[in-house]
């Protein structure tokens, strides 16, 4: 089992789906962990309550993870409580529909707000922290989308490809304060954000079929890859996007 014993941890979007997997999975793990949530209050209320059963602290802000002010509060607040947050998964977004030359602008800023404005703004709010004290550890959670590209969802998939990009530029540039910047990039998951295109009848089975494993995995497939770019098994690694799709798409980030 992967220890992270003292270390502070913010997941945005921690509430449902894989950053509620992965905040109890870096509990389970020694962290204490904040998170982020939009809406649901009643599920990030039972998420905290989850952590704190597994003997850690937790803290629960809603925030609109596209507002610069939501996030730069939300950090100062963590680190007014713990003094520390060494540790940062970029996991809250959106994924939306949006066909080419018939465009909802307002979809379009919400999803390249929350998608890219949100990790931007979170990474510049924990960076000074993280190079005082000469470590840091920020996963972002991106997509296949940003890999290959998605037809009806292009907006979405560029960005997640400037996660890519944005992963790759700061692994370089906070690499002289031993802070790893990695990304993990899920295929289809089990997850609320899936739910209604696995509601429409047999694309469920179509997207299995897909698979080569021939499984479309639960949220915690996820958390584990996460908890281990942030761990010490991965001390040499830095830049990379982990594909984690059960190898639906065979290419690097």
């Amino acid at each position: 089992m992967i220890r992270l014993d003292g270390r502070k941890v913010l997941v945005t979007g921690g509430s449902r789906g894989i950053g509620r997997a992965t905040a109890l999975l870096f509990a389970r793990a020694g962290a204490d962990v904040a998170f982020s949530y939009a809406r649901n209050e009643a599920a990030a209320d039972e998420v905290r309550r989850e952590v704190e059963k597994l003997g850690r602290r937790a803290l629960a802000y809603r925030a609109e993870m596209s507002s610069r002010a939501d996030i730069d509060g939300m950090v100062e607040d963590v680190l007014s409580r713990w003094g520390e947050l060494d540790t940062l998964v970029n996991n809250a977004g959106v994924w939306t529909y949006l066909e080419m030359g018939n465009l909802d602008e307002a979809v379009y800023r919400e999803t390249t707000g929350v998608n890219i404005d949100g990790v931007f703004f979170a990474i510049n709010a924990v960076a000074p922290g993280m190079k005082e004290r000469g470590r840091g550890w920020i996963v972002n959670v991106t997509s296949t989308a940003g890999v290959r590209g998605e037809a009806l969802h292009s907006h979405y998939a560029a960005s997640k490809g400037a996660l890519h990009a944005l992963t790759k530029s700061l692994a370089v540039e906070l690499a002289p304060w031993g802070i790893r910047v990695n990304a993990v990039a899920p295929g289809w998951t089990d997850t609320d954000m899936c739910a209604g295109s696995f509601g429409v009848p047999g694309f469920r089975d179509k997207v299995r079929e897909s698979i080569p494993l021939k499984r479309i995995p639960p949220p915690e497939d996820m958390a584990g890859p996460i908890l281990f770019l942030a761990s010490d098994l991965a001390r040499h690694i830095t830049g990379e996007i982990l594909n984690v799709n059960g190898g639906s798409v065979l290419c690097g980030g």
